[in-house]
């Protein structure tokens, strides 16, 4: 899990980060994302892409890194802006806030997936792109569960704010009961109204 870390720190990056986003598909909610700097090697048992964890497992690891990092952040980017710039631009947007937000800073980001930009929005650190990093490389697979940790009880507290919709049962994705409670009381503040289409 440390083979793209150790081979940016021997082109002489000095702070690696891995950067990943959690709630692109839901029809609800803001996307998330997460950067995290690991200490070289750090062990962490059952660390590994958040949707191969259970539930309990993420939120044990979400303390264990946020303890463990040199540097961690989370971002997102609200509904709003998704309707307004598109999905893969938020998740662009998301991500390169996330990588910003770093104190130390990161000289270098590995980046889950196989796009670094979108239309209008892109990541401006210096990195490289890891299909199925979150399996791949600790530092993507830590910041994997902060995002999706994170998104997961944001959309906790959008179900007590909104409590018609059952955020809590599905968090925002397109769930046949989703779409039978959307059809029921009609969009809220929070849906992503480009993504409902015709209900």
């Amino acid at each position: 899990m440390w083979e793209f870390e150790q081979r940016a720190a021997q082109a002489g990056h000095a702070r690696v980060c891995g950067c990943d986003e959690a709630g692109a598909g839901p029809l609800a909610g803001r996307v998330y994302a997460a950067a995290v700097i690991l200490p070289m090697g750090l062990e962490l048992p059952y660390l590994n892409d958040s949707k191969k964890v259970t539930p309990r497992r993420r939120d044990i690891l979400f303390d264990q890194i946020r303890g463990a990092a040199l540097a961690w952040a989370v971002a997102w980017a609200e509904p709003e802006e998704i309707d307004a710039l598109d999905i893969l631009n938020c998740r662009m947007l998301a991500m390169d806030r996330a990588i910003r937000a770093l104190e130390p800073p990161a000289d270098y980001a590995l980046i889950d997936g196989n796009r670094d930009h979108g239309s209008r929005c892109a990541i401006s650190l210096a990195h490289e792109t890891i299909v199925g990093g979150d399996g791949r490389s600790a530092s993507i697979a830590a910041a994997s569960i902060l995002a999706k940790v994170s998104r997961d009880r944001y959309m906790e507290e959008m179900a007590r704010l909104y409590p018609h919709y059952e955020f809590q049962r599905h968090k925002g994705y397109p769930t046949r009961r989703h779409y039978e409670l959307l059809r029921q009381y009609g969009p809220c503040p929070i849906h992503r109204r480009s993504f409902l289409g015709k209900l």
